[in-house]
């Protein structure tokens, strides 16, 4: 990781594909300015390395699935294979192992009508604690800026895709059982490619897939490790905020430039955040004269992140 240095045409390119995961090569490099095979030449190189994958993402309400945040405090020689585990799980939306080295914590989609996630966990490490709160309602309609700043505003007005309809839940086919997951392993795989692996026309895939995207079911996002731009701490905030400020603690936090996720969850604390930071120094400022001077927050829980097994993140 050291090693690897983003220019800025790769950062101009990530900052682009955040905006439309599968926007044509020719689309984007006539917006930057460079041709198409500058574009996809830098985009394979950042996918071959496994520094930048672009993936389908599934918005949970739309589908009719509920979230839930599970915490797994785990004896050591445990931690690694059942990180590894829960990622191979078709369920799980995110999965982290914390700084301490005992503890997991990830995110799981089940069914809106179906219980919290813990009898489908399985045989689990002896000693082994476990947590889980429902994720509730996003605070922020955005993703963290972080990786969203190298573009103009015209830039930005010209790849941005049209916004999406509608609120009501969609009823998944036999299809999008089979699309999402594929889209999810590569988000700009080829429709030619789509169709091979989900064993329909291509022109069914194509426009499926528009559909799925129009609706709001379906999002691209571009999975990279935040150090590449310089933000070395990432860190999981509980917080336990006063029932009448709770939506104004939110709002709040979800206008600053660390914060990476914001939401309503339930149990003892009832706000979750995900907050990125350049340094343990910004960390600790942030923590203290940011969050520490907002009216309403009582109590708050921080667990930073060690690594990621999943990178696939909480909505939005």
């Amino acid at each position: 990781m050291d090693s690897v240095t983003l220019d800025a045409l790769d950062l101009r390119l990530l900052h682009a594909l955040q905006l439309d995961g599968r926007a044509a090569f020719s689309r984007i490099a006539d917006v930057l300015d460079v041709s198409d095979r500058t574009v996809a030449r830098r985009f394979g190189r950042l996918r071959t390395t496994g520094i930048a994958r672009v993936a389908g993402v599934t918005d949970s309400h739309r589908t009719g699935h509920a979230e839930w945040l599970v915490r797994l405090r785990v004896p050591p020689p445990g931690i690694v294979p059942l990180a590894r585990a829960l990622a191979r799980r078709p369920d799980t939306a995110w999965v982290t192992v914390a700084s301490s080295g005992t503890e997991i914590i990830c995110v799981f989609h089940v069914a809106e009508e179906g219980p919290a996630p813990l009898g489908a966990l399985g045989r689990l490490p002896q000693g082994t604690q476990i947590d889980a709160q429902r994720l509730l309602r996003p605070a922020m309609d955005h993703r963290w800026t972080g990786r969203t700043s190298a573009l103009t505003e015209e830039q930005i007005a010209a790849l941005r895709p049209a916004p999406t309809a509608g609120t009501a839940p969609v009823p998944l086919t036999g299809l999008d059982r089979r699309l999402l997951p594929a889209l999810a392993a590569d988000g700009r795989a080829a429709y030619p490619d789509l169709a091979r692996q989900v064993g329909w026309s291509e022109s069914a895939v194509r426009r499926r897939l528009d559909e799925l995207r129009r609706s709001g079911v379906l999002r691209f996002d571009v999975e990279i490790d935040s150090r590449l731009f310089g933000f070395s701490v990432q860190c999981l905030l509980w917080l336990t905020v006063t029932p009448a400020r709770t939506a104004g603690v939110a709002r709040a936090l979800a206008c600053d430039p660390e914060a990476a996720f914001v939401g309503s969850t339930t149990g003892t604390h009832n706000l979750f955040a995900i907050a990125v930071c350049r340094d343990a120094d910004a960390l600790h400022t942030y923590l203290t004269d940011r969050i520490g001077s907002l009216d309403g927050v009582d109590r708050m829980e921080t667990v930073l992140i060690t690594s990621y097994t999943k990178r696939t993140a909480p909505a939005p």
